[in-house]
């Protein structure tokens, strides 16, 4: 059994019979965070929709987490403070491993890019991100993206928030992973260019990838312009629709 659940934005729950992992945790209330852009997307305060209402009850679960950087939108403060209490062990990039033992966390592991390391009874990868085009990359810092072989399940690549580089066009073409989860809000600052991928390098990335990629991050920041229906019908139009899945916040996908 390999079960994804959508949680909100970034944050999703990957379930086998043995592990629960959350990977980038944004547990805190709609409208506890400043709205990310004032003018080029509607000033609204992050996160603009609530937690699913069956969240606690899979949060109740967890037995990991993965963290690919430390914007809020990715881990915040009332996910610290989740992992804190319930001693949760936490794999991040080896860039991060310090800050977050500064703010409590139980950090268990780290990677630099493209180094592997056992993982749960299988394997995990750290894969370069860059996050935005232009020099805005370079005021987003770094992230890490993770591809996971876990023991009898399918392979999983989490992208992370990044644009399309050489090194995502490599693990789309030579790992050929089963599942990929690709942040697809087409996120921009009111300055700067995306800070990842745009319409059609989501489109390539959807292009080369063999197996099923289930688009996130959507719908829950005021700087992530691309909706669900809109990403939808661009699928439609590039006889792509099929091998994307853009699940709801709450819903689950079994593979």
């Amino acid at each position: 059994m390999l079960q994804i659940h959508q949680i909100r934005n970034a944050t999703i729950i990957i379930e086998t019979e043995k592990d629960v992992i959350l990977v980038d945790p944004m547990l805190g209330n709609q409208g506890i965070m400043p709205p990310f852009t004032l003018f080029r997307h509607k000033a609204i305060k992050n996160p603009t929709v609530p937690l699913p209402e069956n969240t606690h009850s899979i949060l109740n679960r967890v037995t990991h987490c993965l963290i690919t950087h430390q914007h809020p939108d990715h881990i915040d403060s009332t996910a610290v403070k989740f992992l804190i209490k319930n001693n949760i062990p936490v794999t991040c990039s080896i860039k991060d491993e310090d800050a977050f033992k500064q703010r409590g966390l139980n950090v268990v592991q780290s990677l630099k890019y493209w180094e592997k390391q056992p993982f749960l009874g299988g394997e995990i990868e750290g894969i370069p991100a860059k996050h935005g085009y232009g020099f805005v990359a370079k005021l987003m810092g770094n992230v890490l993206g993770f591809h996971i072989k876990l023991p009898n399940q399918k392979s999983i690549y989490l992208s992370s928030d990044t644009i399309y580089t050489d090194a995502v066009h490599k693990v789309l073409e030579e790992y050929k992973p089963e599942i990929s989860v690709l942040a697809s809000g087409a996120a921009q600052f009111d300055v700067f260019k995306n800070l990842i991928m745009n319409i059609d390098d989501i489109i390539k990335f959807v292009r080369n990838s063999s197996g099923l990629v289930i688009a996130n991050h959507m719908e829950a920041i005021n700087h992530c312009p691309l909706t669900r229906k809109k990403l939808k019908e661009i699928l439609i139009q590039n006889n792509l629709e099929k091998k994307v899945a853009i699940p709801e916040d709450g819903e689950s996908i079994i593979l």
